[in-house]
């Protein structure tokens, strides 16, 4: 089994997202929803070992997120896949990506020029 973690929309920062990890485990989405350490009262559960745990989160109504680690932590001691690996894939360039390279770079730029005045 190899968990594939393709930064793009479906996931934020290297996190995974519920359709994510449904495709790496190939489980249905109702599967992993049973796998997952939440509650509808609580909003950050106390870490579970047999249990799918998400990344905390601030409210009940932000999107569960996984991290990769986690999800092959949990196929391989739980759900006993044998063969787990995690390759995570840097995303397409896009338009996004290069206006934030461009401000970045534009940033770096003006920090040189200020830093060369004092």
């Amino acid at each position: 089994m190899t968990i594939v973690d393709h930064v793009s929309a479906t996931t934020t920062f290297g996190l995974m997202d519920i359709d994510a990890v449904q495709k790496a485990l190939n489980r249905s989405r109702a599967s992993v929803y049973r796998y997952a350490n939440t509650d509808p009262h609580t909003t950050n559960l106390p870490y579970e070992p047999k249990r799918l745990n998400p990344e905390m989160r601030s409210s009940p109504a932000e999107v569960l997120l996984f991290h990769p680690n986690e999800v092959a932590r949990f196929a391989k001691n739980v759900l006993r896949i044998k063969q787990v690996t995690i390759e995570i894939q840097e995303p397409q360039p896009n338009a996004t990506q290069d206006l934030l390279q461009a401000i970045l770079v534009e940033l770096q730029s003006i920090h040189q020029t200020l830093k060369a005045r004092s």
